[in-house]
């Protein structure tokens, strides 16, 4: 790695030399409100898991039943301002959300968290409303920006999850710069993260009731060619573990209509200090090939997890899982878990139908160690269509079906999570307003 490493620095050097006449985007700026940007987003969800062979919901009042259901509505409105003129730019970040539940009672949920889309209260009922917002400084010099307070992360260390109504959002500093065409260096310490159902500024726990003390993360991606990127990045979660993160991927173009991809995936995972979540140990890659042709693409997919554990993650973000073969419901990431995909993607618009895209994959798991000292195995399918409105006035309109089957042995079920059916509705319409 630190072969590459250097490797990556000595061709982003050379490549920058041919760059410092170049207009740099701060020198381009139009002006704090002349380049400002306002959005709103709405999405409607309505998520059901139905468990099987008897498992059941537990809620706070004792019911118990055989499904978990939940809908809501959510609005996100950010705003984005322009950078003011000059040699160093100033500018403001904002954001307001807020959701609200349509449907899913308390014998509907389960614990505090249902599926996600809502936190219960003290009666074991979904909150009828929830609402946050956050804001952030931000100063840009060249092509170097930096920022300051909440904000939504995409790193492979450290990444804010928006898979149900609202998204989790970090407070912290990020630093990100692109200096040199071709590479993006990026480097932030965050000290707090929101959950998606929880509306103070720290509530996140993962896995465990403290959340977040701090996380550093420093990370640095190079376009070696247009076909050809990497990407390194690492991670220190004070209490917790300490994680690196390499990826390589590659397209080649065969003609017009066909190409080849190949992406691979890598964490080394280590606790440290407290070892608040556990201990963790963990050694996790993924290595995907995907064949396109013309409306049609084809992904095979293999996943390794080994060590003394498996992966963990989750107080450092929900998102921070970049592998083939996280999906719907379960990530394969078990200790000393093996998984294989098969997946195809048909996209509708070379048949006359724009917007309309089907996916379908199978992901099956086995040699997992359980504490039980049997082989644990899983196995998931999924089914997916979604269809993007491409003109008028509902434009960007989508809708969403997706559907999940997840099924385990009886090992891995005492480890993980129990079978269930999993169908998600999801509609979104986002709105650009200036």
């Amino acid at each position: 790695m630190r072969v590459m490493k250097w490797s990556m620095i000595a061709l982003a050097v050379a490549a920058g030399t041919s760059q410092l006449a170049v207009a740099s985007s701060q020198d381009e700026s139009k002006g704090f409100v002349e380049d400002s940007t306002l959005t709103a987003k709405t999405r409607a969800m309505y998520m059901n898991r139905d468990l099987k062979h008897g498992e059941a919901n537990t809620n706070v009042k004792g019911d118990r039943k055989g499904y978990r259901e939940d809908a809501g509505v959510s609005e996100l409105v950010t705003f984005e301002s322009g950078f003011t003129q000059g040699t160093v730019g100033v500018g403001v970040d904002a954001m307001a959300m807020g959701s609200v539940r349509l449907d899913g009672g308390s014998g509907r949920t389960r614990g505090d968290s249902g599926n996600g889309l809502f936190r219960n209260d003290s009666d074991g009922n979904p909150e009828k409303a929830q609402g946050k917002g956050g804001a952030a400084v931000k100063f840009r010099i060249s092509d170097t920006v930096l920022k300051y307070g909440q904000q939504f992360v995409a790193s492979p260390v450290f990444a804010t999850d928006d898979s149900r109504l609202l998204p989790e959002v970090a407070t912290g500093t990020l630093i990100t710069s692109k200096e040199i065409k071709g590479l993006e260096l990026s480097a932030g310490r965050f000290t707090a993260l929101s959950s998606q159902t929880g509306m103070g500024r720290d509530s996140i726990n993962g896995r465990n009731a403290k959340g977040l003390t701090s996380a550093n993360i420093v990370g640095a991606t190079y376009a070696f060619t247009d076909s050809f990127t990497g990407t390194l990045a690492a991670s220190d979660v004070e209490d917790y573990w300490k994680k690196q993160y390499i990826n390589l991927n590659y397209t080649l173009p065969i003609n017009d209509t066909q190409s080849l991809n190949f992406d691979f995936n890598g964490y080394r995972s280590k606790d440290q200090g407290e070892a608040i979540a556990n201990e963790l140990d963990n050694k996790l890659w993924s290595l995907a090939g995907a064949y396109s042709f013309g409306a049609h693409k084809f992904t095979l997919a293999y996943q390794r997890s080994s060590g003394d554990t498996g992966y963990n993650y989750g107080v450092d973000g929900n998102g921070t899982i970049f592998v083939a073969n996280s999906i719907q419901i379960s990530d394969f990431l078990g200790k000393d878990e093996k998984s294989w995909q098969a997946r195809y993607d048909l996209n509708m618009a070379s048949f006359g139908v724009p917007g309309l895209t089907f996916m379908t994959r199978y992901i099956k798991g086995d040699d997992i160690s359980t504490t039980s000292g049997n082989e644990g195995k899983e196995h998931e399918w999924n089914f997916e269509s979604k269809y993007v409105m491409q003109e008028g006035p509902a434009k960007d309109l989508s809708f969403r079906v997706r559907y999940a089957v997840y099924r385990a042995n009886d090992a891995y079920q005492e480890d993980y999570t129990p079978d269930n059916n999993d169908v998600r509705l999801i509609i979104e319409y986002p709105l650009s307003i200036l």
